[in-house]
């Protein structure tokens, strides 16, 4: 079976009536991107795809390998194409969508092709740096300017960019770029300027290159949302069976997607997402999205899980057929979570009823431990909020919240501490060390991923239980914990008293009747 390649959509092969090919023009290379993998491919590349095809944008992505290992080689094998099938839910019905993604011209790992790199740089056509390189990745690392090799940072690898290219043209104004990164952090187009300019200044750059970036380049905030598969291992036999072709990077994805977008107009009208229907939105202020999304999606995620998964369920779709913890997302959703969030009635509730959608979605197996990863600091960032916007607004306490708090400690009780490396989900490939706890679920252990001094505080306050038995004293330790909570939920009226109730009924009797008996109530 023939592999993927521009020359075999160019002989008129007979593929699939259903799926789509983008452009095959050789369009300029316009969109250096950082970042290969599956969520680029599949949100990004997607919708350049789409404006190609429809004349609006007439570019293409040179994609750039942000870390030693990745994909690159593959890439190039395909000259960049890809297969990409968009899966879900819309309005109760069932959406797929199959794609031959053209949008790449070419892949280049800076490590082995450092001069190509730099090449770019000197690309008139040039406009816009994407990226997507983990939350960790737009972070100032203290590293040498690089002589005839590649820095390790991300934000390094873009300094150095700008500068060949500030150089190359001389300080031309209208060469500087619009640099637009997709990581999961808050502020990511700030953070990033923060941190070239910090590289900036340690290397000596100049204050002419620092009034180019500052004057010239355009460093974009945003918000990106769509739950993106990946490489589906377990169709791939069906799937390639149906394509007729060989394809080693078909990604897959739900339907679903948004992108928020804080900046000038004009440039929304240079990347035209709203003019082919794409759920893009440029806007002044994209925090209310972000609380939107981090409240409702998230929140429903981390309120969720730690029970649901002592429950008993695998996966967020169980989740939603289980009438029990489908109740108990619901309620907690609905009644606690969004009357306190402070944006429209009619907004929060269609937003609020997507989430259900999406979470139902049949083709996404979304498993429930790996949502867990790091679940305290995501529980401080996504559900304590709306934990202590219902207590001050109504004066009682949230009833599945405050229960999510019980869960989420009993979900850290361990029967055992061990350190290993675990595949990071963000960059496929790496290996990161972390530590972990092993649980029991039902006599069967799980892991408990999170950074190691959440881990060594869980395993001694669990094993102190073991010795006295005092849920109580467990209960304060935890809540007390500002390191976690960056304030002493021990001094919220109620809520000691109330997770440690909580806590002693799972304990007792177990998470199922926990959450039934709670649900009853």
């Amino acid at each position: 079976m023939e592999r993927l390649t521009r020359a075999l959509l160019k002989s008129g092969f007979r593929r699939p009536e259903d799926v789509i090919p983008g452009s095959l023009e050789e369009y300029p290379e316009r969109i250096l991107q950082f970042g290969e993998g599956n969520f680029l491919r599949a949100f990004v590349d997607w919708m350049v795809n789409a404006l190609n095809r429809q004349g609006l944008f007439n570019g293409r992505i040179v994609v750039v390998q942000p870390i030693t290992q990745g994909l690159i080689d593959a890439l190039n094998e395909q000259e960049g194409l890809y297969t990409l099938y968009l899966r879900g839910l819309q309005d109760g019905m069932t959406i797929e969508q199959k794609e031959i993604i053209t949008s790449i011209s070419r892949g280049i790992n800076p490590y082995t092709q450092w001069a190509e790199y730099l090449n770019c740089a000197r690309q008139p056509e040039l406009r816009y740096i994407v990226s997507n390189t983990t939350e960790a990745g737009i972070a100032f690392v203290n590293e040498p300017f690089p002589e005839g090799g590649c820095p390790q940072s991300f934000p390094a690898k873009v300094a150095v960019f700008l500068f060949e290219r500030f150089k190359c043209f001389g300080g031309d104004p209208a060469k500087g770029m619009i640099i637009i990164p997709c990581e999961l952090i808050n502020h990511n187009g700030s953070e990033l300027k923060r941190a070239i300019l910090h590289h900036c200044q340690e290397w000596s750059l100049g204050r002419e290159f620092r009034e180019w970036l500052e004057t010239s380049c355009t460093f974009l905030n945003t918000l990106v949302d769509r739950i993106v598969t990946g490489y589906p291992r377990d169709e791939i036999d069906k799937i390639t069976h149906e394509l007729g072709y060989e394809d080693r990077l078909v990604d897959t994805g739900e339907y679903f997607h948004l992108w928020v977008i804080e900046g000038p107009k004009a440039v929304s009208e240079e990347l035209p997402f709203h003019k082919i229907g794409m759920n893009v939105i440029w806007t002044d202020d994209l925090q209310p999205y972000r609380e939107r999304k981090v409240r409702f999606l998230n929140g429903a995620h981390t309120m969720t899980v730690p029970a649901a998964f002592l429950f008993g369920l695998n996966t967020v779709k169980e989740c939603v057929e289980d009438q029990t913890i489908s109740s108990y997302m619901h309620r907690g959703l609905f009644e606690e979570v969004l009357p306190v969030v402070p944006l429209p009635d009619d907004e929060k509730r269609d937003f609020a009823k997507a989430v259900f959608e999406r979470f139902s979605n049949p083709f996404i197996k979304h498993m429930l431990l790996s949502i867990a990863l790091n679940s305290v600091s995501k529980f401080k960032v996504r559900v304590l909020p709306s934990l202590l916007d219902y207590h001050r607004q109504t004066g009682s306490l949230p009833a599945i919240l405050s229960f999510s708090l019980a869960a989420l400690i009993a979900f850290y009780r361990a029967t055992r501490q061990e350190e290993k490396k675990h595949q990071d989900t963000e960059c496929p490939g790496t290996k990161v060390k972390t530590g972990a706890l092993a649980g029991n679920r039902a006599g069967q252990p799980y892991e408990i991923r999170d950074d190691a001094p959440v881990l060594d505080f869980f395993a001694a306050v669990w094993q102190e239980y073991e010795n006295d038995r005092d849920i109580t004293a467990l209960t304060a330790k935890v809540l007390s914990n500002s390191d976690f909570w960056e304030q002493d939920l021990s001094a919220v009226p109620g809520l000691e008293d109330t997770v440690a109730g909580h806590l002693q009924v799972i304990l007792q009797h177990g998470m199922a009747f926990a959450v039934s008996s709670l649900i009853e109530k």
